[in-house]
């Protein structure tokens, strides 16, 4: 039953954040906003929302453990599993310079999310910081859209694949219609999720921590995995990336921040150690990897398949890292 809840919140979460993302960038579309500035902030954004939603349940429910490796799991996963499995399907070239604009920022907020909780606790403080940085991303990224909408449109990738994202001729009572439908849908298979997946860690006796760094990470990190693929197939090598990295951004800033404001640690409340000692190093090396494996070596830079083939193999891993003590 247990296993069924699960699955059926993970199902009806994709769904509802697929019709939310589709409506929210149809109704952006419709109110004037150009497209390459609605797929940087409302679909980047919108990819995000299955962890949001996850990780402000999971901190209603006095789970932040859950909430936290979410975060962290869906990074490692986004880097290590979806772009090694899409860079085996096809070897991609990064032109865009809007990708090597946003890998310092999320080198930075890495960091800065790392700083946040390596002393064992997300205190209210961290959550506000950790949203701060959120604000300043998105009016960083807004404005530099504008600046340079112009010359984006004609010289770089990602702005030529980002109005391909953007729904036409969707009415805007449609559009409003999928907003709403997915702002109820969401939280509700979210809860789900978390209820299914803490009745299995019950079960088993497996922590928090490692029901969000396994099951609902990789549950989290579909929409990206499927994403990344179809972009990759469509030779929108540029789109791929950029989805990865701007989800990764809004992870640590937004999704981090979430259990921070919403239910802080204190006392003797302390985040699970292995979060700290284990799998906020492998979140960090994984960040610093990408960074090394796009940026070193002749342009185009690109992801080769052997490359892929790494990621993937150091994400199996880390997987049999986690769960070996429990079998």
């Amino acid at each position: 039953m247990n296993l069924l809840v699960f699955f059926a919140g993970l199902a009806l979460l994709l769904w509802s954040s697929d019709r939310f993302i589709f409506g929210a960038s149809a109704l952006s579309k419709n109110l004037g906003l150009p497209p390459f500035l609605i797929g940087l902030t409302i679909i980047a954004v919108g990819s995000s929302a299955p962890e949001m939603f996850i990780a402000a349940v999971a901190a209603f429910n006095n789970q932040n453990d859950t909430a936290i490796g979410n975060v962290l799991g869906s990074n490692t996963a986004n880097i290590l599993l979806i772009l090694g499995c899409t860079t085996l399907v096809k070897s991609m070239a990064i032109r865009s310079k809007t990708i090597f604009k946003e890998l310092p920022l999320l080198l930075g907020a890495s960091l800065l999310g790392a700083w946040c909780i390596h002393d064992g606790i997300l205190s209210r403080l961290d959550g506000l910081i950790l949203l701060i940085g959120f604000i300043g991303l998105m009016i960083y990224l807004i404005h530099d859209a504008i600046m340079h909408q112009r010359e984006a449109a004609h010289d770089d990738q990602l702005a030529e694949n980002y109005p391909k994202e953007v729904p036409l001729h969707v009415a805007t009572s449609k559009a409003s219609f999928w907003v709403v439908l997915g702002l109820v849908l969401l939280p509700t298979s979210a809860q789900m999720m978390v209820e299914g997946a803490s009745g299995i860690a019950r079960l088993f006796g497996f922590s928090e921590l490692m029901i969000g760094l396994t099951i609902i990470a990789l549950g989290t990190s579909l929409p990206e995995l499927a994403a990344s693929i179809t972009s990759v197939l469509k030779g929108e090598d540029d789109l791929a990336v950029g989805n990865i990295v701007g989800s990764n951004l809004f992870n640590i800033l937004a999704v981090l921040a979430i259990p921070g404001i919403i239910n802080p640690t204190s006392g003797n409340n302390f985040i699970d150690p292995l979060a700290i000692t284990r799998d906020l190093y492998i979140m960090l090396g994984s960040t610093v990897l990408l960074i090394i494996l796009i940026c070193v070596g002749a342009k185009p830079h690109r992801l080769s398949r052997w490359q892929g083939g790494i990621l993937l193999l150091a994400y199996i891993a880390y997987q049999l890292t986690i769960i070996w003590p429990f079998i």
